[in-house]
């Protein structure tokens, strides 16, 4: 679902020279296997995940070929950096989960060597991201759902750009960079409105366990509704929808 967000998030790494790359909050690989496939050869990227499930996952994706790349896992808002920094640090939707990112950003800084290049990649406005205000809106005509914190941690905490630049900035990265992608995403992949349905109700925020607690029938019935109104996105094979993502980019600093 998200591969298409890779292309805007990897231009602005700079990918020119063979380098070591740290991808923040990997999850699956999908990011980290794209690098090492587009980056020049003699490139090392090494993936970094809270879950160890996740981990083992993205280890399975990896070919016997594929030596230049590992996965390993570390919360990386308090990790120690090895003796060698990495040139590069990409992150696609995996900083906006830190408990306390003040001291997770300046931490992550220390994981960049001197001459080193960052690119995040973050959710835009909810707003703009109907992905999730379609599923948002199935799920609310059921059961009441609590208003978004924009300061907790979650998908949306940087909808308003300028409050992850203060974040870098006063962590010490410079030169800072932000650019906007927008595009569409295959909900859940390439799936059909059903299946696509019950993807998002039980991967998108804690929408599945809210609506068990409404009674036997309420996944049901916001699977129903919420299948038919993919039904109007379905086209080549997936269930199109539209998103809005910033790629922040820039430099260590001094």
């Amino acid at each position: 679902m998200l591969a298409p967000v890779d292309e805007p998030l990897l231009r602005a790494l700079r990918l020119d020279v063979p380098c070591r790359v740290a991808d923040i909050g990997c999850g699956g690989g999908g990011t980290a296997l794209e690098i090492l496939r587009r980056a020049p050869k003699g490139t090392i990227v090494h993936g970094f995940d809270v879950s160890p499930a996740i981990i083992e996952a993205a280890r399975a994706r990896v070919s016997p070929e594929e030596r230049a790349i590992a996965f390993e896992v570390a919360d990386m808002a308090t990790a120690t950096v090895g003796e060698v920094p990495y040139q590069r640090l990409s992150s696609r939707f995996g900083v906006m989960f830190f408990g306390d990112p003040r001291a997770a950003f300046s931490n992550v800084r220390r994981w960049l060597a001197p001459d080193g290049r960052f690119a995040f990649a973050v959710w835009g406005p909810l707003a703009e991201n109907p992905w999730m205000t379609a599923v948002r809106e199935v799920v609310a005509e059921r059961i009441e759902l609590p208003p978004p914190d924009p300061d907790a941690p979650g998908p949306f905490r940087y909808a308003e750009a300028d409050k992850l630049v203060r974040l870098l900035e006063g962590a010490g990265f410079a030169e800072l960079d932000v650019s906007r992608w927008r595009g569409a995403l295959p909900m859940g992949g390439q799936l059909p409105p059903a299946e696509a349905a019950r993807f998002a109700l039980a991967s998108f925020s804690s929408f599945a366990e809210q609506l068990a607690s409404a009674g036997s029938d309420a996944f049901a019935e916001a699977h129903r509704a919420l299948t038919v109104r993919l039904s109007r996105y379905h086209h080549d094979g997936a269930v199109w929808m539209d998103a809005s993502v910033y790629i922040f980019a820039g430099a260590r600093g001094h």
